[in-house]
């Protein structure tokens, strides 16, 4: 059978972060619920375009899952084991906000199949976290953690950010020997992006107050010798992990596997088609609580189940092209590189007869190694977004 990913979005949070410029809102608890129902019924409707295809990986994002109460988090696994062929060791994650999960709803969670998740740290310093507009706290963290090993879940990520405003390095290492000191089995530093449309674009979109370059080369450096040396390895620009604990779905983004997304605002990969749902709440919850789809929507067509391609939007038929350029881009990220033969196998063309001026060109800019796997060098991954804009035609 075919390998599958699925992608479930839960769009709620207390409050916005002020750098979040995600598809994400506070909401009411009946509201919270009610879409958990809807959910439910979405992937209950969609599952019958996917019989040929076994769940490698389920993840759910957003927001924040972790509002999700524990009997709608066990109702939406048991859909999706009740409509899915999924596989028996698959991996099945969770974002958490440390302020909103209790000992109890932990437990349930992993009751109910979570195996994997991952805590939003960003930063082990309360005075940046307030500056985040995040909801918990350094103790926060500490609590959810514990409870979280209480749990029984062992295969738990750390999120930490990079470039905070009024983050020197002296901070930014205090943050990463703070997240060592839980050996956590994977770690994730990102750099802030400060995006449009959110308050810190405004105040921040000069680059004034913000870390300056220099300083952010040195976290990026901190990170990868202390996370080397506590015997973590980065498998991806922004990923660490120790053996056997690399995330498995986010993998399956980098290396071309296909991916279902449900959910408002989910985007989804399937048979050469991307596409996203509708990000309009009111429509989401209409169509899969009053039972619309299947009276008034009529045969799906473009990307995705049967009766629901109405809700789909900025479906793209991906061609020829558009696929290896994305196999080379989305591989780049991954420290082993692209596979010649793969992608040979996967496109039935060999990658110099497609890149091999592009490949040569980084390779003697000492950007690019050359071999039978294509990877960036240290070099290159300082500028990977340079590098990968070349595969782009």
């Amino acid at each position: 059978m075919k390998e599958l990913s699925l992608y479930l979005h839960v769009p709620f949070c207390v409050q916005k972060c002020l750098y979040c410029d995600f598809l994400s809102a506070p909401a009411e608890d009946e509201t919270i619920s009610r879409y958990a129902d809807a959910l439910s019924e979405e992937i209950r409707q969609a599952s019958k375009d996917y019989t040929e295809s076994k769940a490698v990986t389920v993840f759910l994002g957003g927001g924040t899952p972790s509002l999700l109460p524990a009997d709608k988090m066990r109702l939406l696994l048991d859909t999706i084991r009740q409509n899915f062929c999924v596989a028996p060791d698959a991996e099945i994650s969770m974002e958490a906000n440390p302020g909103t999960v209790t000992k109890e709803t932990l437990i349930a969670y992993r009751e109910a199949g979570i195996n994997r998740i991952s805590f939003g740290l960003q930063a082990a310093d309360d005075m940046l976290l307030r500056t985040l507009g995040r909801i918990h706290t350094k103790e926060d963290f500490e609590k959810a953690w514990e409870w979280a090993s209480l749990a029984g879940l062992h295969n738990r990520n750390i999120d930490l950010m990079e470039g905070i405003p009024g983050q020197d390095l002296d901070l930014f290492e205090k943050t990463l020997r703070f997240a060592l000191s839980f050996q956590p089995e994977h770690i994730s530093a990102y750099s802030l992006i400060v995006e449009e449309g959110t308050p810190f674009y405004e105040r921040y979109s000069s680059g004034r107050g913000l870390p300056d370059e220099e300083t952010e080369r040195a976290m990026y450096a901190l990170t990868g010798q202390l996370l080397s040396e506590n015997g973590y390895h980065r498998y991806e620009i922004s990923n660490y992990a120790k053996p056997g604990f690399e995330c498995l779905h986010n993998i399956g983004y980098w290396t071309g596997r296909e991916y279902a997304g449900f959910g408002l605002g989910a985007s989804s990969y399937v048979n050469h088609t991307r596409w996203k749902n509708t990000s309009d709440l009111k429509e989401y919850m209409k169509a899969y609580l009053l039972g619309n789809n299947a009276q008034n929507m009529g045969k799906g067509t473009d990307g995705g189940a049967d009766g629901l391609s109405c809700l789909h939007e900025q479906v793209e038929h991906l061609t020829l092209q558009d696929e290896m350029a994305e196999f080379m881009f989305l591989g780049l990220r991954m420290m082993e590189g692209v596979s010649r033969e793969l992608f040979k196998t996967r496109f039935s063309r060999k990658m110099d007869d497609v890149y091999g001026a592009v490949i040569a060109k980084h390779a003697a800019e000492g950007l690019l190694t050359d071999g039978e796997r294509v990877r960036l060098t240290e070099e290159g991954i300082s500028v990977s977004n340079y590098v990968m804009a070349d595969f782009l035609f």
